[in-house]
């Protein structure tokens, strides 16, 4: 990901009902259909109403995968924004804003003023056309014709009839105009990208992926931010052949989805570390009845109800804690949403060829941010491999379902199969899976079962990609991450490069099984190690300790449920340089 000629980022903020995600979503079509690429981080209280929201846009002519540093535009649809922001809007940034309701602060950093007399302009008494006259002021200031601007806007409100189409594009052509004659636009317009791009958040990507992959039953308890899985399962489910349930809890819903598995269709689940909490049981029960299953953690931050609506990577301990007593799971962490998307159908082929339940590591960032896409990258046919799956009647009797096995993998008969009678229970078995109680346990038969399954993973290593070391291999110093902070390692990395500190990194997807051999073949040689995380207390560093004993020279962690931003790294990495720190925690300004 390098960074394009164009490079742009604008803010719209507010509080909940004032209709921020309209403008939004509107701007964010002209943007992608230009071909643009775009990422956009909302950052947002946990209330129906009220609280303050801050929508951030960057677009560039190449990819990104972060919001980003800066921003040149802010729209400002209540004071709060106004008193919140404009003391980061310096000279060459534009701040756009009812001028009716809102005034400036006396915070002035040398941004140009876009004052709109919105009740002059639109003779409305609908308080929502002030975002259409601001949207229309922005579409003039980026260098957006006024035709483009009508037809998104025609496609937004047509469903809700001619009426309101004219109207919110009445006082559209009013702000443009108004904007025309009284505010000076940016002199660098937003390049034609070419090829129209497509737009989708992390939970669509996973969604989309698990359909793909074959997902055939999903369930879910709604809560946030995993919910959008749920959204676009709900409004596909019957188009793509989905049974969807939305279940009293997540207990029902792990217990439901481990069903279905073992009755042979490919089963899914999402939700966030409360949620999760209530499945581990679940997760437990499909690893002692060797089930394929996948679950999707979406991290939040803080334990119990925390902060519904903010980021972190706090849960990778619960993952790994998942349920009690050992047993192979399958814990990998996506670095972006295309990542997501093609992680899905790899994990289900995993989980069927070593039956044992997944889970799918993403966190707020990726799963509600919305970022542009190249539709041509988004595979709908990948290739499936159910593994060793017993599909045909068979006259033989005395079907071993847990037959000892070289490779720990014992083929697996779906239910009602002629031929194929076993038991499938929580309770320990033997090879033919006849439960193993108290009175007649065979501690040789157990023994044997727990090496056997733990076989399972011996070699499932050959199957999944390394991490690779990217740039310099000599540099003076490495960063190491996992999971979201990949596109802002990457970006925060070349800037370290340019102002000379000479920098590599690593990404880390795969938690379990984990590439030690491999990893410390890199970190061995590097001179610098960084580790960044999202967390307090460096549950990567340590989970990484724990798998190869090694310690890195320092760490950046940001806590506050905000995401990094480049800069945090950029800067915490020249505190260490420096020997000011080993330990980094960006100081992050309360203006969302």
């Amino acid at each position: 990901m390098g960074l394009g000629t164009y490079d742009f980022a604008l803010a719209i903020g507010g509080e909940a009902g004032q209709g921020i995600a309209t403008p939004g979503d509107i701007l964010a079509r002209i943007i992608v259909r230009r071909g643009l690429h775009l990422s956009t981080y909302n950052a947002y209280q946990s209330i129906v109403r009220g609280g303050h929201i801050f929508l951030t846009m960057r677009i560039s002519d190449a990819e990104v995968e972060n919001h980003g540093d800066k921003l040149d535009l802010l729209m400002c649809l209540n004071q709060d924004t106004m008193d919140r922001h404009q003391r980061l809007m310096g000279p060459g940034t534009r701040i756009v804003y009812n001028s009716d309701s809102i005034s400036p602060g006396t915070e002035d950093m040398g941004a140009e003023l876009c004052g709109l007399p919105v009740a002059e302009l639109t003779q409305s008494r609908n308080r929502l056309v002030q975002n259409t006259v601001g949207m229309a002021a922005v579409a003039f200031l980026m260098g957006i014709d006024f035709s483009v601007l009508e037809d998104s806007l025609t496609l937004r409100f047509q469903r809700r009839g001619q009426e309101m189409v004219d109207e919110n594009v009445g006082v559209a052509k009013a702000g443009y105009e108004y904007a025309r004659e009284h505010f000076k636009p940016f002199e660098q317009i937003p390049p034609d990208g070419g090829k129209p791009l497509a737009v989708w958040s992390g939970n669509e990507a996973m969604a989309m992926g698990g359909a793909a992959a074959g997902v055939k039953f999903y369930a879910a308890y709604p809560m946030s931010p995993a919910t959008g899985v749920l959204h676009w399962m709900a409004a596909n489910a019957r188009n793509l052949g989905i049974m969807v349930r939305q279940v009293e809890d997540e207990i029902g819903v792990a217990n439901m989805v481990v069903g279905a598995a073992q009755a042979g269709t490919r089963s899914l689940c999402a939700t966030s570390g409360g949620g999760f909490a209530l499945m581990t049981e679940s997760i437990g029960a499909a690893a002692m009845m060797e089930i394929p299953v996948a679950f999707i953690n979406v991290m939040r931050a803080g334990p119990s109800t925390g902060v519904p609506t903010k980021t972190e990577q706090g849960d990778l301990w619960q993952c790994l804690g998942a349920s009690q007593g050992d047993f192979e799971r399958i814990i990998v962490a996506p670095s972006n949403c295309l990542d997501a998307f093609n992680t899905m159908a790899e994990v289900f082929n995993l989980t069927d060829k070593y039956q044992c339940p997944a889970i799918i590591l993403s966190d707020l960032y990726i799963s509600e941010g919305r970022f542009s896409v190249d539709p041509d990258k988004i595979d709908m046919h990948p290739n499936i491999d159910r593994g060793e799956l017993i599909t045909k009647p068979s006259d033989t009797e005395g079907y071993i379902r847990y037959k000892l096995t070289d490779s720990g993998i014992s083929p697996r008969a779906l239910p009602g199969l002629e031929g194929y009678v076993h038991l499938a229970a929580t309770d320990e078995h033997d090879e033919d899976s006849t439960l193993i109680s108290d009175e007649f346990t065979n501690p040789h038969k157990r023994r044997a079962m727990v090496e056997k399954r733990a076989r399972k993973f011996d070699n499932i290593l050959k199957d999944i990609a390394p991490p690779l070391l990217e740039g310099p291999v000599d540099a003076d110093v490495t960063l190491v991450g996992w999971g979201s902070t990949d596109g802002i390692i990457n970006e925060a990395a070349a800037a370290l490069t340019a102002d000379g500190i000479s920098t590599n990194r690593l990404q880390i997807k795969w938690m379990v099984p984990f590439h030690g051999e491999e990893i410390m073949d890199i970190l061995s040689k590097a001179k610098r190690t960084i580790i960044i995380e999202n967390n307090f207390s460096g549950q990567f560093a340590r989970y990484m300790r724990s798998e190869t004993g090694f310690s890195a020279t320092g760490h950046i962690r940001k806590y506050d449920g905000e995401p990094f931003m480049p800069h945090h790294i950029v800067d915490g990495v020249k505190a260490q340089v420096n020997g000011d720190t080993d330990k980094y925690v960006p100081y992050q300004e309360i203006t969302v």
